[in-house]
């Protein structure tokens, strides 16, 4: 990938070509503030994503308009970008710009893949979008693409080894990676809409079409030899459009409480449960599916049949279905050009940062209360007993334990587990999510709702009932701990000595408040350790 070096805050970086252009950015003391647009034109596809870049290598998207523009339909036929579909593509990306620039966005990324790579008329259609849209739209190759989509994954998500499956309109990318290095990737030149259009028969039944789909690329995945030498247990990440409603209709069938599409965990046979409704159905009647676009109900079933071919050549048993591609891989560089040479190293802690840094909360505060979180979970292992991967769950909480004041002070508890439950937070389960969203909400005096609780069984167990209180209990004593948000307790020493814990507070100053608010958790303390609580 052509490259030249750029400077960025604290970070060198090479620079893709996608990215060079004209950077207008706000400072606010030591930090670059900006706010940019990213244009994705797919195959079937095109989307406008705004995003808010608040500094220090953070970034939220605050903004997107999707619209299906079928690019590269009919495009098998002669290699040109129909008029019709040159027109309508036209006719979007100027509505995408009247958005972006009355967005006050400063800065447009616009760029296409497959279907404008592969046209015959694609300068002339560039041309265009620049002449009538004021728009210069970049043409990724198929390297910049896979690795793009690679870095909205290895990003987001604390998967150290796996192979990535990409649907588009026009192709599908398949990415190997190990180590958090991509070990070998391949674009197949046949995406959801292309085989729609290659495989239509009005003679043939809808699941004969997705069997004749399945055999097809069965016999295309026999021609990458690297995919013998995957892994057994490399875990499979779907990513894009397809795998998004996927999710939908499977979140709905089984009533999944949680709405978070990143991260979601799916087996395959409940995706096949899934395939086989879909497939044998005309058009008209997966319009009708709870779930599904009715934009994407004509190239859903090519879709599936390619996942099916996938799940079934790989023998897969369960994926993973990713809430990060293309579009994010991006915004990952533009935030942090450092991503551009390696991934980010903790996928969890830079998420949690980002959220405390966009929820507006006390940083210096967050951060001592994870860090007194952190030593209590540690001194107490002897009574909790409860393994390492809980801690996770208590830092999740502990960093946005304040988040709800966004919304109201009262009741900011539940307001902080509402929010938990809606972040969508990289590089945690739903499972991790969820506990997490019940010990922000149970930190304070707050008592923790049944009927909210039963509403996740599906997630959590009764045993993780006891987790939660527990954890609840230490993270609203190293919140009190820091009262005042002046760090006045530096440290703490645990001592268990029969009936009783002695927490021993190292100080930097008057701690008076700090030990008293931090006692009236003894009662809570007590009814789930079974112990007395005294702080010195």
């Amino acid at each position: 990938m052509e490259a030249e070096i750029i400077k960025i805050g604290y970070y060198t970086a090479h620079e893709p070509s996608y990215m060079r252009t004209a950077r207008s950015q706000k400072r606010t003391g030591n930090i670059l503030m900006e706010k940019i647009g990213i244009i994705d034109l797919g195959s079937n596809s095109a989307r406008l994503v705004i995003v808010e870049m608040f500094g220090d290598g953070h970034f939220m998207v605050v903004d997107e308009l999707k619209e299906s523009v079928r690019l590269g339909q009919d495009m098998d036929r002669d290699g040109f970008l129909k008029p019709q579909r040159v027109a309508e593509t036209i006719k979007t990306l100027k509505m995408f710009r009247r958005l972006a620039d009355a967005s006050g966005v400063e800065r447009i990324i616009a760029v296409a893949t497959a279907a404008v790579r592969r046209a015959k008329n694609q300068r002339s259609f560039l041309d265009e979008i620049q002449a009538t849209c004021g728009i210069r739209v970049s043409v990724l190759s198929e390297e910049e693409e896979a690795t793009l989509v690679y870095r909205g994954v290895i990003n987001s998500m604390e998967v150290p080894r796996g192979i990535i499956l990409e649907i588009g309109g026009g192709s599908t990318k398949i990415i190997y990676y190990n180590r958090r290095c991509i070990i070998n990737y391949a674009n197949l030149p046949f995406g959801a809409v292309t085989l729609t259009d290659l495989f239509k028969d009005d003679g043939l039944k809808p699941e004969e079409q997705t069997d004749r789909i399945e055999q097809f690329f069965t016999e295309q995945f026999k021609k990458i030899d690297w995919l013998t030498e995957v892994e057994p247990d490399t875990q499979m990440i779907g990513v894009g459009g397809s795998f998004r409603n996927l999710y939908k209709i499977n979140r709905i069938i089984r009533k999944y409480p949680l709405n978070i599409v990143h991260n979601y965990q799916f087996t395959v046979e409940d995706f096949d449960a899934v395939y086989e409704m879909v497939r044998v159905l005309d058009v008209e009647k997966r319009k009708r599916i709870r779930g599904l676009s009715p934009a994407r109900a004509d190239i859903m079933p090519a879709a599936l049949a390619i996942i099916k071919a996938f799940t079934s050549y790989l023998n897969v048993e369960s994926f993973t279905v990713g809430g990060c591609g293309l579009r994010e891989g991006i915004m990952f560089n533009e935030a942090l050009p450092i991503t551009v040479e390696r991934p980010i190293s903790d996928v969890l802690s830079y998420s949690l940062s980002t959220l405390v840094r966009y929820y507006g909360c006390d940083e210096k505060h967050v951060e001592h209360v994870v860090h007194l979180s952190i030593q209590l979970f540690k001194q107490l292992r002897v009574l909790h007993k409860f393994p390492r991967i809980y801690l996770k769950v208590l830092k999740i909480a502990a960093s946005l334990h304040d988040c709800g004041t966004r919304i109201r002070y009262y009741s900011n508890p539940l307001h902080a587990r509402y929010m938990i439950l809606s972040s969508g937070i990289y590089g945690a389960t739903h499972k991790e999510i969820v506990l997490a969203a019940f010990v922000a909400g149970c930190h304070k005096k707050e008592e923790l709702s049944p009927q909210e609780w039963a509403r996740f069984k599906d997630i959590v167990t009764d045993e993780d009932l006891d987790v939660v209180k527990k954890l609840g209990v230490l993270l609203r004593i190293a919140e009190c701990l820091d009262r005042s948000g002046l760090g006045m307790v530096t440290g703490i020493n645990c001592d268990v000595l029969g009936d009783s814990v002695i927490m021993k507070t190292e100080l930097a100053g008057d701690a008076t408040l700090e030990i008293s608010q931090a006692m009236e958790a003894g009662g809570e303390f007590k009814r789930n350790f079974k112990k007395n609580l005294e702080i010195l």
